[in-house]
């Protein structure tokens, strides 16, 4: 029985996207390769608002949150960490030889601009890194606020990953003057996980040619030469980008704006379901995620029954995660879902609570 999936990630596939999956194979070489890359990465920039380097990457998100500090950190990097996968990014970054330091805040926080204007003020950093929107917590930091602040600091190269907020809410890069924006597809963008999007600032090109041991497959350098080409070093997932070329059409034809606020109507309806269950929230307004609900656990609900009940209806949410795991649970509303598909959801979830 196919589950629909209320989770962080990944979510609900339209069936049109995987019938574009199974698109006749063709070479990454030809001709045709370079046509389908090209206006994939055109449509990118403009869903980004940037007209920097956009390129593909067939990994998880991670795996170009480790090639960007590989190729970006020179001197030392300031991770700021509210969250398990902001943590581990700082292990990431250690465990890749880098010198950092980690700005943590309690979960359940978010990363202020006076935190980011702190650490930067020392001089010690010449890059950082950012999760925008952390999903073991559920919290939103202000990027556009602690964007002002990075833009008091050129030196500092920010790597900033929108991982499970690109395309649920506007993000302008060049605006922002983000230097490498980082997601992955299989969260808000509603495809298949295995395919990686960055982008690269002039700034951010120029330091990773100063830069020693970034080894191959993240190497921005490579990278930069093959989208020359309209194409990428290695053998991309080319299903993958059949899939992420319709989704984008799709994302368009919707309408970017009418897209944002679908996303704001579907957090606003699983906030009023968790309040008016008696359930708190794990981080305060205005910092609560547009594309997962973190709630807690105040009527001590029996989570492991709750999952198993709504699973056993064919639906699928999350429990907290790592030390927060039975305190909190969490509920994702991104991606392709419409209103319809969340309040069915909420019925079965009540159905399933009345019953326990």
């Amino acid at each position: 029985m196919h589950k629909k999936l209320f989770i962080p990630g990944p979510v609900e596939i339209a069936p049109e996207i995987l019938q574009a999956m199974s698109t006749p194979m063709i070479g990454h070489r030809m001709k045709e390769y370079a046509v389908l890359h090209k206006g994939v990465k055109e449509k990118l920039k403009r869903l980004l608002e940037t007209e920097d380097r956009v390129f593909l990457a067939t990994s998880s998100a991670f795996g170009v949150m480790e090639g960007a500090v590989r190729n970006l950190v020179g001197k030392r990097c300031v991770n700021f960490c509210n969250g398990a996968f902001s943590d581990k990014w700082h292990d990431v970054t250690l465990r890749c030889g880098k010198a950092a330091d980690a700005v943590k805040v309690e979960w359940g926080r978010p990363i202020t601009p006076e935190l980011v204007e702190a650490a930067l003020a020392t001089g010690k950093y010449d890059a950082m890194t950012l999760i925008h929107n952390e999903t073991s917590t559920g919290v939103m930091s202000p990027l556009p606020e602690i964007a002002a602040v990075l833009k008091r600091y050129p030196e500092v190269i920010s790597i900033i990953d929108t991982v499970s907020s690109m395309s649920a809410m506007r993000i302008p890069v060049d605006e922002l003057a983000i230097d490498c924006c980082i997601f992955g597809v299989q969260k808000a963008f509603a495809l298949p996980p295995g395919l990686a999007v960055f982008t690269a600032s002039n700034k951010a090109l120029a330091r990773c040619q100063t830069i020693e041991g970034r080894g191959y497959y993240f190497d921005f350098m490579e990278f930069a030469a093959a989208d020359e080409k309209d194409n990428t070093p290695s053998t991309p997932c080319i299903s993958q980008i059949y899939a992420l070329d319709r989704q984008l059409d799709r994302i368009f034809a919707e309408g970017l704006e009418p897209r944002w606020q679908r996303h704001r109507a579907l957090a606003q309806l699983v906030r009023d379901w968790v309040q008016s269950h008696g359930y708190g929230f794990f981080t305060d307004e205005p910092y609560r995620s547009l594309t997962l609900t973190c709630a807690t656990n105040l009527i001590n609900t029996d989570l492991a029954a709750l999952k198993k009940g709504v699973a056993e209806r064919g639906y699928a949410f999350d429990d907290g995660y790592g030390k927060i795991k039975g305190k909190t649970f969490r509920i994702a509303h991104m991606g392709d879902l419409q209103l319809a598909d969340l309040r069915e959801f909420l019925a079965v979830m009540d159905d399933v609570l009345a019953k326990l």
